[in-house]
């Protein structure tokens, strides 16, 4: 049985990371009221949904002034799932950016879970800014294959592994 979470009006959605450069992962977590909801992502699917987010509110009216204080992760014990697929969209009723996170299921499994948070343009544009900079923030990626750079060595499927890449 899937569930749906709904954040209408959320205080808070951020991005952020748990471990080290090279070993991190990536979590996407909204607030609203008592309701907290934390998702695991992948660094390709934030650095996704901070591009999607750029675009869509560059076609839209100037956001007011963008706060990025306190957009540090809650503390939480584990994820309530696995994202496998985000989209986002704009909502001209509300003047919202609404961004819908599905979780990663099998082919074979049921339908899984699923949040959306409605967004105001400032939170999406504070969201994009974030995911850009905990992006960059990371090993920088090959510029043959476009895979990140292991400090201790990367096989690159461009060269077979031949030839180390240029850095």
């Amino acid at each position: 049985m899937s569930t749906s979470y709904e954040f209408a009006a959320p205080e808070k959605v951020t991005v952020g990371t748990l471990g080290e450069v090279g070993a991190r992962a990536f979590f996407l977590q909204a607030r609203e009221a008592t309701s907290t909801i934390t998702l695991k992502v992948e660094k390709q699917q934030v650095g996704a949904l901070a591009t999607l987010l750029g675009r869509l509110l560059a076609d839209l009216a100037r956001p007011g002034e963008l706060d990025e204080d306190g957009l540090e992760l809650d503390d939480f014990d584990e994820p309530d799932f696995v994202v496998g697929a985000l989209a986002v969209s704009y909502d001209a009723e509300t003047d919202r950016v609404v961004v819908l996170a599905e979780e990663l299921v099998g082919e074979d499994d049921e339908p899984g879970d699923e949040a959306s948070f409605a967004l105001t343009r400032e939170q999406a544009g504070s969201l994009a800014i974030r995911g850009t900079r905990l992006v960059e923030a990371g090993r920088p990626p090959c510029p043959l294959c476009g895979f990140p750079l292991d400090p201790r060595g990367h096989a690159c499927p461009r060269t077979n592994g031949h030839h180390p890449p240029l850095t």
